[in-house]
């Protein structure tokens, strides 16, 4: 009886440490950006302000196995810089001048290292945020696959994807864009069949 429990305990000792190094090797993948069976890295790279297009990005890199990245303003934007109404608001400002590039907090995204980078925003004015752009243009993306997608309180995501094709195409494989306003469930789902 006692000879029976020892070989059943390292059974289940032998069986739980297999468990633990394929979690661990899961992990691994995950903290480097990549995707188990497609070999392809990915980075998930978004800006959110108010926590929408942040929720809808870890989705991404759920389904994905990305690498998440927060792309930052060095000089974040206040609720009275997000006030829309405000003709005067640093949003608007930034909107209304096709030439404005907010300086980014870091260069730390590490785009070089990534085959598909899945690319997040906000929808403002019918456009992503200026701060994408800044983002866009800090990096090389030639030869890489960019995945937009998007959170809106009412537009679509057409525009701000034919903008930033117009203004950052060459060189790039664009996959077709994607507005994430139903949930996670709908963002992992539609992430995953990105990259079959």
């Amino acid at each position: 009886m006692v000879k029976a429990m020892t070989i059943i305990a390292a059974a289940m000792m032998l069986a739980a440490s297999c468990t633990a190094k394929q979690g661990g090797a899961n992990e691994a993948h995950a903290a480097e950006g990549k995707v188990a069976g497609s070999g392809k890295k990915v980075l998930v790279a978004y800006f959110s302000c108010t926590g929408t297009t942040e929720a809808a990005a870890k989705a991404v890199a759920e389904a994905t196995g990305g690498k998440l990245y927060r792309i930052q303003p060095k000089q974040p934007y206040t609720a009275a810089d997000l006030d829309w109404n405000d003709k005067a608001s640093r949003s608007t400002a930034e909107m209304t001048n096709p030439a404005a590039r907010p300086e980014l907090a870091d260069r730390d995204a590490k785009v070089e290292q990534y085959d598909v980078v899945f690319l997040g925003y906000p929808i403002w004015w019918d456009q992503c945020p200026r701060i994408i752009y800044s983002f866009m243009e800090a990096y090389t993306f030639e030869g890489k696959t960019v995945v937009p997608f998007a959170t809106s309180g009412g537009s679509t995501i057409a525009n701000s994807v034919s903008e930033l094709k117009r203004l950052y195409g060459s060189g790039i494989t664009w996959a077709e864009g994607r507005l994430l306003n139903s949930g996670a469930d709908d963002a992992r789902l539609w992430a995953a069949g990105c990259l079959k």
